[in-house]
């Protein structure tokens, strides 16, 4: 156990994860030539990964995704869940409120994508869900996804995931808390073809509060992120 002072820590180094969909990973450094995948968005989604870690890291605060998505359809919903496997590629699942859970979920609906920019802060995109702003087919919008804070040690040869799916992500079968009400998620609208775009104006990234030391994290020091000031603590 370890006290600290202040949430999220003052000495986080947010490090931008980019999200490569010609390799399907994630790198420190951003690609510059576009790339795009697409998946149905009813389906198992994708998943990025980052080369096993060479030392250990931990990541403590909040999380926030950069997506750049176009759809078939008008709307689109993204489900973005933080993973983590061992050296022998098991999933490491953790003790939720009412099932087995990954390390941290985040959703958000594209037409729901409006950001308070006054209120928003590095990990913790706020939308004020006052406006709706469906999508033109094949157009592409960005989307500032915030993921449950976590509070996660990996040991050296694990390995971070990220995957983005258009439906819910469920460790243990049946999943008792799901999204799949048709009146809220029609097929007509919902079970289309969704692509994400990565690489050059696409700065599609998984944003991640870095505990330093940054050499203890396997992470080039020169990219390991840069500490920006704190919220100040809920009471």
């Amino acid at each position: 156990l370890r006290q600290e002072h202040e949430w999220p820590l003052a000495r986080t180094q947010w490090t931008p994860l980019y999200l490569n969909a010609s390799t399907l990973g994630l790198q420190l450094v951003a690609a510059s030539d576009t790339a795009q995948v697409t998946f149905d968005a009813m389906g198992e989604g994708l998943t990025f990964r980052l080369p096993p870690f060479e030392h250990e890291i931990e990541f403590t605060g909040p999380v926030s995704l950069r997506l750049w998505v176009s759809s078939t359809t008008n709307d689109v919903d993204v489900f973005a869940v933080v993973r983590v496997f061992d050296p022998e590629g098991r999933e490491c699942t953790f003790v939720g409120a009412h099932e087995p859970v990954a390390v941290a979920y985040g959703w958000l609906r594209a037409s729901h994508r409006k950001l308070d920019a006054q209120r928003s802060l590095p990990g913790r995109p706020w939308h004020p869900h006052d406006e709706l702003q469906p999508l033109v087919p094949g157009e592409v919008v960005p989307l500032d996804v915030e993921i449950w804070p976590t509070s996660l040690v990996c040991p050296p040869g694990y390995t971070l995931a990220l995957t983005v799916r258009g439906n819910d992500f469920v460790v243990a079968a049946p999943g008792r808390l799901r999204h799949d009400n048709p009146a809220d998620r029609p097929a007509e609208v919902f079970a289309g073809r969704t692509t994400l775009h990565t690489g050059g104006p696409y700065d599609a990234h998984l944003l991640l509060p870095v505990i330093p030391p940054a050499r203890a994290a396997g992470l080039p020091e020169s990219v390991s992120g840069t500490s920006v000031p704190s919220s100040p603590a809920s009471p």
